[in-house]
């Protein structure tokens, strides 16, 4: 596997302690931003990291490691290390491809019309439908694989393209078993409100389904962590979304939102009330939105894929997302409709230069503001004593490089676990 650190015996077993030695550290940490690095990475020069467990008991100067006579040492030979990357936003799991669709949208056909005559999210359920469980892991575990190589280490993983309780199930079953097959954590989402399927005319009746029939039986296998819906004219109404969120919180299930993508409906505001994770694509998210996220502490994660892929124009409000505190986050958001794209690093070089989003904003967006949106801030997204010990380590210069460059990983090493 490209990027996975050489085996040694020490990766038999987990508890074995590990020491990776004369690097340059961005922990990610706010607690460190400003104390002699880079404002913001909270970097270390000529640190070291150690662990045990597969947790980090030491990130600092390396005159300060605990004894740990039998660890197994690593020379780093100054290269950076950053977490492990973390994509908080895909749709890695699908039956079939759209690649018809994106010949119409160059011969001028837009995403609403593709949809609203049979293509677009409907046309990839019955792809998904069609395919067994089996044939939906080997086809995801290619897209997993790319998406390791660029240094990611955890990735959310949504269901929505199955729409009938048999379908999604096996979308999210398909999905728990990657994490299996690879050294990758993943996170799992039932995106339930995604869209309408063909055999329902009405969408209220679908979210009672949804309510009465599918989302129980999630919960009860306990196939999800959180819950999302798509909050668009050609999906879910506020309303029919904030019904289907309650259901879901009921049950103990975080939410989190496609919001505002195509119109203002004021899901980001919906976001806020209902204290969600993160709501996501943003793009026509109002000024009181942004400022309700702040308030709330829901992540905007940030899909800069959707908006090339679509030749989007209008952006989201990145400026008053500054100005008001809301948290952000950078992810792929790979689907097969709308952003095929299964490179997080090109993903933060969009945010850059479409967005105007900055290295260190990116750099943040896919490590601890990425944690956050998943709700596992307390245990990835920064280098910190007691967090997991996921870190990506890096052939570069300086930060910058991860977002500036296209079409090219600099990946040296990718530790999960400790390992």
């Amino acid at each position: 596997m490209v990027g996975e650190t050489a085996p040694n015996p020490s990766q038999a077993d987990p508890t074995h302690p590990r020491i990776w030695l004369n690097a340059r550290i961005a922990t990610m940490a706010p607690s460190r931003a400003g104390l002699g690095g880079r404002e913001g990475l909270g970097t270390i020069e000529g640190g070291a990291i150690a662990t045990v467990g597969g947790r980090i008991i030491h990130v600092g100067d390396a005159a300060d490691l605990p004894v740990l006579p039998d660890a197994e040492r690593i020379d780093c030979e100054g290269r950076w290390i950053t977490p492990g990357l973390i994509d908080c936003h895909t749709h890695l799991v699908f039956g079939g491809d759209r690649s018809h669709e994106f010949e119409l949208r160059l011969a001028g056909a837009s995403y609403e019309e593709i949809a609203r005559a049979g293509g677009g999210i409907n046309s990839t359920v019955t792809a998904t439908r069609n395919a067994s469980e089996d044939e939906l892991v080997a086809a995801s575990l290619a897209r997993l694989d790319r998406l390791m190589a660029d240094g990611v280490t955890t990735v959310e993983v949504k269901s929505g393209y199955g729409l009938s309780a048999d379908a999604e199930l096996k979308q999210l079953r398909a999905a728990r078993r990657l994490g299996g097959l690879r050294h990758a954590d993943i996170v799992t989402t039932f995106l339930g409100a995604h869209a309408l399927p063909r055999e329902f005319d009405d969408k209220d009746r679908f979210i009672d389904v949804l309510i009465a029939d599918i989302l129980p039986r999630v919960a009860k296998e306990k196939l999800a962590d959180a819950v999302d819906a798509f909050c668009e004219g050609i999906a879910f109404s506020p309303a029919q979304c904030e019904r289907f969120f309650k259901a879901a919180q009921a049950l103990g299930l975080p939410v989190k939102i496609h919001a505002d993508q195509l119109s203002d409906l004021g899901g980001a505001a919906l976001a806020a009330r209902l204290g969600a994770l993160s709501a996501d694509h943003l793009e026509y998210t109002s000024d009181q939105g942004a400022a309700a996220m702040a308030a709330a502490g829901t992540v905007a994660v940030i899909l800069p894929g959707a908006f090339y892929f679509l030749r989007e124009t209008h952006k989201p409000p990145i400026e008053a997302f500054r100005r008001h505190g809301t948290p952000m986050a950078v992810a792929t958001d790979c689907n097969p409709g709308t952003s095929p794209l299964t490179s997080l690093l090109l993903a933060m070089n969009m945010a850059a230069t479409l967005m105007r989003m900055t290295v260190d904003e990116c750099l943040l967006g896919v490590t601890r503001e990425a944690a956050r949106a998943l709700g596992r801030q307390d245990h990835i997204g920064t280098l910190e004593v007691g967090k997991q010990c996921d870190l990506a380590i890096w052939d570069i210069e300086r930060p910058a490089e991860l977002v500036y460059r296209m079409g090219f990983s600099p990946l040296h090493a990718r530790v999960w676990r400790g390992q």
